[in-house]
């Protein structure tokens, strides 16, 4: 069923890979942009995530993870509305001058979005694919500006650990023992500013954006949400690079979302089986801690996790005299009561081609 399924798609995809495709606005299931660019972005981290590997590269490291609140709820949706705040601050603009807010978390009908937004005042949608959320909102940033529908749009995700515990495992305050494929959701919030070429500077070009199919192998342990996305992440890289005619070194780097070490191992052993070598494909929840000095485990993981690197390294790599990079955001999409109720846990990914401003 689903497994025979995934295999025929990444084979029947690692074979397109190296043709020349088309230069219209979309390639198979990728679309392609010409005018889309990313203007600013503005990266707010946790404690734990400040004493990581890139703790020094975001704009700002929170001291702690109430914020002067009263729950952690109301904490994530503060860090999510400073986000944007300090983005719009970063580009001399008022919030109120960016045309929307696409924005998403994991919290229980977005409402770490949701209540931001409010306080914002600015048009918004709503957005939810788990971790994948942040390569989901650049996409479809890109897509309206591309269209001419927005000028300029702000695409803004945010995660808090003890939040996102408590909703999908157990409540913090317990210290439950976690197996070692479990993964540490990260605490941050990031903003990015997607424009219309022309709009204002350009940090970079979003190139291609290919959304995900859901892709479901029966992984039905919720602290092993590495290898229900893995296959997620192998077709959606697979079709990127066949429906672009894209070869393995077409990239400085491929990031996944947050596999962690155990789903980059699997994603990195299925696109072998599919003929597909990505020598430089790396993983946000591996890249955001220091596993020498920080126990999370099998890496990081939440909705802000990739946007985290995405802001602090993935980016500035590419300014640094990078050619082209690809994000590729990883999504588990479970709740408590799906798996509890015993069922499998469907993965997403979509991959987001950037490159640079020079280069393109």
């Amino acid at each position: 069923m689903a497994a025979a399924s995934t295999s025929l798609g990444l084979a029947q995809a690692a074979g397109q890979a190296g043709g020349e495709p088309g230069q219209g606005p979309r390639a198979g299931r990728t679309l392609r942009f010409r005018q889309a660019v990313v203007t600013a972005t503005a990266a707010l981290a946790g404690p734990t995530e400040g004493r990581g590997p890139l703790g020094g590269a975001f704009d700002e490291v929170l001291p702690d993870h109430l914020l002067g609140e009263a729950s952690w709820e109301r904490a994530e949706r503060k860090m999510l509305a400073r986000a944007v705040e300090r983005l719009a601050a970063k580009e001399g603009l008022r919030v109120t001058d960016y045309d929307v807010l696409l924005a998403g978390d994991l919290l229980n009908q977005t409402v770490a979005s949701s209540y931001a937004a409010r306080d914002l005042d600015l048009p918004f949608l709503g957005l939810f694919n788990a971790c994948a959320t942040f390569a989901e909102g650049l996409g479809l940033a890109a897509a309206l500006c591309e269209l001419g529908a927005c000028r300029r749009a702000v695409v803004a995700v945010s995660s808090h650990h003890d939040a996102a515990e408590r909703q999908y495992r157990f409540p913090t305050e317990l210290g439950n023992q976690r197996p070692p494929t479990a993964q540490w959701t990260a605490t941050g919030a990031v903003a990015v500013a997607v424009a219309r070429e022309g709009a204002a500077p350009a940090l970079a070009r979003l190139e291609a954006f290919t959304p995900g199919r859901v892709v479901d192998l029966g992984v039905r342990d919720p602290f092993h949400m590495g290898a229900a996305m893995a296959p997620a992440a192998a077709d959606t890289l697979a079709v990127h690079l066949g429906d672009l005619g894209r070869g393995p070194d077409a990239y400085d780097a491929v990031c996944t979302g947050d596999l962690g070490r155990v789903g980059l191992a699997l994603v990195r052993r299925l696109l072998r089986e599919a003929g597909v070598d990505l020598p430089h494909l790396e993983d946000a929840g591996v890249q955001l801690y220091d596993p020498r000095h920080q126990d999370v485990h099998a890496g990081g993981s939440g909705a802000a996790c990739s946007a985290l690197v995405f802001a602090a390294r993935l980016l500035p790599r590419l300014r640094a005299g990078g050619r082209r990079v690809c994000l590729c955001g990883t999504g588990s999409l479970h709740s408590l009561t799906t798996y509890q109720q015993g069922e499998s846990i469907p993965g997403i990914a979509h991959a987001v081609s950037l490159a640079a401003v020079e280069a393109s």
